[in-house]
């Protein structure tokens, strides 16, 4: 009987971890257990970081567990905890299915537009998070280099003319940042640079030259693919602005840049307006051997008339 008993009383306690585990924490694998009590965040942070406070707050309001809310935004219960942490951001079909359920007369949707299209000063932090874990990137540029092809003066010029704090610094990480384009798990990258890129003396003719001829060894790299747009394709798709296209997990996200702070998109009909941007680009850009072509001519140009 003695021996029955310990036997009832351990299922009931697995039961219980069970509950736990699936309402309040992870269930990782089934020999390791994690409790995520993540706290939440500062709502004055960030306009996802109220987002994030304001989900946890409504859902204990209703009663609802992190399971039941998982089921209704057909996730797993680790990325509720993300979510009211503020780890992850909510989809805008994501905030449709809670005002639907807890009938808030819109208020997630409207709360998501606005992070959507305000923007949030956490925006970079969070795109460069994504791109050191990203697969693989799909960058297009204007008007500068990417700062991952970026060679240290050329870096060190651009930050000067921002008038930027702690040059040093800022530089130290783009630098770091390049880290990740060699090694086993190296990303993917897909480069669209507008011609004007491979023009404006950034730095002077001589630091242009250097980083024009950085873009050289880059493009020979097995995982790069870089290619020009060059001027004589005329109007194209991607005059609005720059922009890129991480791939983390399967997930693809896009980071657009503007003055004054960038934006993150997450939602599916965003990212497939922009991926169809680049298609629109990638069509008209050269072919890659014409792109290391028309970047060596321009070195020879640089080379014998610095000042043209």
């Amino acid at each position: 009987m003695a021996d029955l008993q310990l036997l009832v009383n351990g299922l009931a306690l697995a039961r219980y971890f069970r509950y736990v585990l699936w309402n309040f924490g992870t269930f990782e694998n089934p020999y390791t257990w994690r409790i995520a009590m993540n706290e939440s965040p500062n709502p004055r942070s960030s306009m996802y970081d109220f987002i994030a406070y304001y989900l946890r707050f409504l859902r204990r309001q209703h009663g609802w567990s992190g399971g039941a809310l998982a089921e209704l935004l057909n996730c797993a219960r680790s990325s509720i905890s993300r979510l009211e942490s503020g780890q992850a951001k909510l989809a805008l079909d994501q905030a449709e299915k809670l005002d639907a359920a807890w009938n808030t007369g819109g208020l997630f949707g409207i709360m998501v537009y606005y992070a959507t299209y305000a923007g949030d000063p956490d925006w970079f932090k969070a795109h460069l998070e994504f791109e050191g874990r990203a697969t693989s990137l799909k960058m297009y540029e204007l008007s500068v280099v990417p700062g991952l092809l970026q060679t240290e003066e050329y870096a060190r010029a651009l930050f000067l003319s921002f008038d930027v704090k702690d040059v040093d610094g800022k530089v130290a990480q783009r630098m770091a940042r390049q880290e990740r384009l060699t090694g086993a798990s190296a990303p993917r990258l897909w480069i669209l640079l507008a011609q004007p890129v491979l023009e404006w003396h950034v730095g002077g003719p001589d630091v242009l030259y250097r980083q024009l001829a950085k873009l050289l060894e880059v493009s020979q790299m097995p995982n790069v693919s870089l290619r020009v747009l060059p001027k004589t394709a005329g109007a194209h798709p991607g005059m609005p602005g720059a922009f890129k296209i991480i791939r983390v997990g399967g997930t693809d996200l896009v980071y657009t840049e503007a003055v004054g702070g960038g934006r993150l998109a997450q939602g599916a009909s965003e990212v497939e307006t922009f991926q169809d941007r680049y298609d629109g680009i990638s069509a008209k850009a050269l072919p890659e051997d014409s792109s290391r072509r028309l970047i060596e001519q321009t070195m020879e140009v640089i080379r014998h008339d610095p000042m043209a």
